[in-house]
């Protein structure tokens, strides 16, 4: 079969989708038959300087089958106006990728709590304002059984990162909220799984306006930044477009990462070792088989711009 049209019939919204790897996945699934809805206010990197003018622009180019919504994810009433606006437009929705993340750095002992709430509001509250709005038509769509029966064009992707799960220096706000994307997959998977609708999370190496932030503190650190910075985004398109066809309908509650035309899938945590008591807890008693069961299982502080500071296969 030929790897072109496999969404055929699928309406998508994609949030942060005038840009980097968002506009790389609308690409791509417009490429596959789908219709998108760029779901984007045009802000800048932390959040402001909105610029409405060049989404709509951006959406135009595509024709009929895309279309911009410029609204805000990180409120609650405009989230569900772009789902609202999707399904009055297109007559449903079945994909949902939360792309849209804005970052403010700063060290933990200098950060600010109005950047810490900002980001997190669009990062974390955004992608689960749409999944809560999305999540009751992808339903009645199974029970309608939209596409065919049974149901499997429901999908919801949440675009996470690795500083979710490693972290990295300065990066409290992201990195919380990418973490919680994680949490918010898994609950998602399992909440809408009896209704056919799979959700999954990807972490992306690819040069976006995130990497061209970074500001390396290590030669480690440094070669993570200058590959990235080669590394295109339709590769975690196409991973996208994959999880998203019927291909995929058994995959759930998966954490992937792209890499260039590699693609990692990562364990999820879980417990590596244990230790018991047949008393309460004493801090010496604890120690000693803490020490014993668990010291050289302790996960290091490598960030996860060192870790992945390989050459990438491009």
């Amino acid at each position: 079969m030929n790897d072109v049209n496999q969404l055929q019939g699928r309406v998508a919204i994609v949030s942060g989708g005038a840009r980097g790897i968002g506009l790389s996945i609308v690409k791509t699934l417009v490429s596959q038959g789908a219709k998108v809805v760029i779901a984007d206010n045009g802000s800048n990197i932390n959040g402001t300087n909105f610029e409405v003018d060049f989404v709509h622009k951006i959406a135009d180019e595509f024709g009929p089958n895309v279309i911009a919504i410029p609204r805000s994810v990180s409120d609650p009433a405009e989230a569900k106006e772009i789902v609202d606006s999707t399904t009055n437009e297109f007559g449903g929705v079945d994909i949902l990728v939360n792309n849209a993340a804005i970052i403010r750095d700063s060290f933990i002992f200098k950060g600010k709590p109005d950047d810490f709430d900002t980001v997190v509001k669009t990062n974390l509250s955004g992608a689960w304002y749409l999944t809560n709005s999305v999540a009751p038509i992808m339903r009645q769509q199974t029970k309608e059984g939209r596409g065919g029966e049974p149901y499997n064009w429901g999908r919801i992707i949440n675009i996470t990162s690795t500083a979710g799960f490693y972290g990295n220096f300065g990066q409290s706000p992201y990195a919380s909220s990418k973490s919680g994307m994680l949490g918010l997959m898994r609950t998602t998977a399992m909440d809408l799984n009896r209704a056919g609708v799979t959700c999954n999370s990807i972490a992306p190496f690819a040069a976006t306006r995130v990497t061209e932030t970074i500001e390396p503190a290590n030669d480690e650190q440094s070669s993570y930044k200058e590959r990235a910075l080669k590394i295109s985004p339709k590769h975690v398109a196409i991973v996208v477009a994959w999880l998203c066809s019927k291909k995929s309908q058994k995959i759930t509650g998966q954490l992937f990462g792209v890499r260039g035309r590699e693609v990692f899938l990562f364990s999820q945590p879980r417990p590596v070792a244990k230790i018991t008591s047949d008393t309460d807890w004493e801090i010496d008693s604890l120690d000693e088989l803490a020490s014993r069961n668990f010291s050289t299982l302790y996960t290091d502080l490598k960030t996860d711009l060192e870790e992945f500071s390989s050459e990438p296969k491009i």
